[in-house]
């Protein structure tokens, strides 16, 4: 599993250059480019790790829903016994 996201900014720039963009033209996109998808594209371990957060709350929610079912029947069975 890559943990990187794969552009070849070299590529890019010839493409740009055989289509008629001036190579400086060619050379900020590429870098502009490279620079967004390393800042903001989730890679596959970014949402891995993040499932696994969720995974995590989960259990801990339904611990404490169970932990208050368990005191509130608790609570209710004393009224009813000591009331």
């Amino acid at each position: 599993m890559a943990d990187t996201i794969l552009f070849d900014k070299l590529a890019y720039i010839d493409r740009l250059k055989r289509a008629g963009v001036e190579e400086a033209h060619a050379r900020a996109h590429a870098e502009a480019i490279d620079e967004a998808l390393r800042e903001s594209v989730a890679t596959k371990r970014d949402i891995l790790e993040v499932k696994q957060e969720i995974a995590l709350a989960v259990r801990d929610l339904t611990l404490r829903m169970g932990a208050i079912a368990i005191a509130r029947f608790a609570a209710l069975s004393s009224i009813k016994f000591f009331g």
